[in-house]
């Protein structure tokens, strides 16, 4: 591995921050300015609504072996399982994270979808320290939004392990509704099954160079096939696609009454890979997305791209029923079981027929009443053009890698209106750091988010408020994607 860790340190900041300016051809911008300080910062971490409720709590890194199916691989988590133990707080809780590093290289923890302070986000060189082997570190910040949340390291190519964890927030006005919680994680797995994510993105590079990427979408390289991936997948068809950490031949087994009400909450953790999840037999009512409330809409099937997630309640049945995450374009499936009595559990390829239905994705949603930004016409409008391809194997944003990129710019108080382009061949979950957008217009019916999904030569445009200073990344979401190059800031200026 030497050499990978310059290389990495470039891709995710940790160089530091470049000169702040304008982005180049966007119309009514943020403007040229001095970045703002950490006064700001703090002033803004001050202003926060907060309960006075200290929660202090524990998290290490560490190498860690796990069972996958009958297979007993060493791989990275945070803890001692994969997904790590959900850590837990209350809507304007003060949480003081003690962080320690027990891997062999450095390492980081961004706090995915919440919109905490700038100094606390966990992206080295930009916002926070790296957190080198055998150290520590002491995440403080108050949290502001409830909801679904995760965390996972903002270094190299970490993700790819199993360094993730829900982080759930809970709403204190929420009335449940529901018997039980669960919730779910999906991932894409190679680690110890596979190649290495390193030998993954040397190969994915390799292929993009000698022409065999052919320029579109999907060479899948370093699971168990080969060849395109389809239109719709990612780059890697992956040995193993899990649910909480298990595989298809050794699911985790959900268990409730017939007739109970269950709230999922819903976790994408995959690196590459997009699923569309289904439970036999069942209906979905999706009540949330990204933490915040929808008007809950019901389907049969659910697609949910890289570091989104989703809330959804579901009256059960009487038997057993598989929970099944198809990811989009590649082979396989990662599946839970379900179960409110006896009955016999279908194989493990078993697809139920509600994956052959449309699915659900956050454009047919719409913001439940009281979750919409304030309505107002933006004060910057700025592009994000996600361009790119297999062959050669780059990703940009606005026509550049992350070491080149041009910085967006907003003052605190704007509203900002971005508008994404995806003019490649492939979806993209793109991730905005510490704040959550608007689908839409500020003020209409659109849902709140922090991750979108850009469908394939499409567009979307998102309202956004600047409240919360800093220098925030702006990324797909996509592990590969990102380490070769397809991110950016918005970087608040005065």
């Amino acid at each position: 591995m030497s050499g990978v860790l310059t290389r990495r340190q470039v891709l995710f900041g940790l160089a530091g921050v470049g000169a702040v300016a304008t982005l180049g051809g966007c119309s009514r911008g943020g403007g040229n300015g001095v970045a703002v300080g950490p006064s700001a910062i703090a002033a803004a971490e001050a202003a926060r609504a907060s309960t006075g409720q200290i929660r202090d709590l524990a998290l290490r890194a560490r190498k860690v072996q796990i069972d996958l199916g009958g297979r007993t691989v060493t791989t990275w988590a945070y803890g001692d399982s994969v997904p790590g133990s959900a850590l837990r707080a209350t809507a304007g809780d003060r949480v003081r994270v003690a962080f320690r590093n027990d891997l062999p290289e450095p390492t980081s923890v961004h706090w995915h979808g919440l919109a905490i302070r700038n100094d606390m986000d966990g992206v080295p060189g930009v916002t926070t320290p790296e957190v080198k082997p055998g150290g520590g570190f002491t995440f403080d910040f108050v949290v502001p939004d409830s909801g679904t949340h995760w965390f996972h390291p903002h270094t190299g190519l970490q993700l790819d392990r199993g360094l993730y964890a829900p982080f759930i927030i809970d709403d204190p006005t929420d009335r449940g509704g529901y018997d039980a919680e669960w919730i779910v994680v999906l991932d894409d797995w190679t680690d110890g099954v596979g190649r290495s994510p390193e030998q993954i993105l040397t190969d994915l590079k390799a292929a993009g160079a000698s022409g065999s990427g052919n320029g579109m979408a999907g060479m899948n390289m370093g699971g168990s096939g080969s060849g395109m991936g389809g239109m719709d997948g990612g780059d890697v068809d992956y040995p193993l696609y899990l649910v909480n950490g298990r595989p298809t031949n050794d699911p985790q087994t959900l268990n409730a009454k017939p007739g109970q009400r269950v709230r999922l909450r819903i976790i994408n953790a995959g690196s590459d890979t997009i699923f569309t999840l289904a439970l036999s037999g069942h209906d979905l009512r999706v009540t949330h997305t990204d933490g915040y409330p929808t008007t809950p809409v019901t389907t049969s099937a659910l697609r949910i791209g890289m570091g989104e997630r989703y809330d959804a309640v579901v009256t059960l049945k009487d038997g057993v029923f598989p929970l099944v995450a198809a990811p989009v374009g590649k082979t396989g499936l990662a599946r839970a079981l379900v179960r409110t009595s006896s009955g016999t559990v279908p194989a493990p390829t078993y697809r139920p027929s509600e994956l052959g239905a449309y699915p659900l994705t956050a454009d047919a949603l719409q913001g439940a009443p009281g979750s919409a930004l304030p309505k107002r016409d933006p004060d910057t409008v700025q592009d994000l053009v996600l361009g790119g391809s297999m062959g050669p194997y780059v990703w940009t944003i606005n026509g550049r890698t992350y070491e080149n990129t041009v910085p967006l710019t907003i003052r605190a108080g704007q509203a900002g209106r971005l508008r994404i382009r995806n003019q490649t061949m492939m979806p993209h979950p793109l991730h905005l750091h510490g704040h959550t957008f608007q689908i839409g217009a500020a003020g209409g019916s659109g849902p709140r988010k922090d991750t979108v999904l850009v469908p394939a030569m499409g567009s979307v445009a998102v309202d956004m408020v600047a409240d919360n200073p800093g220098q925030w990344m702006v990324h797909c979401h996509n592990t590969y994607h990102a380490a070769v190059g397809m991110m950016t800031r918005l970087d608040y200026v005065t």
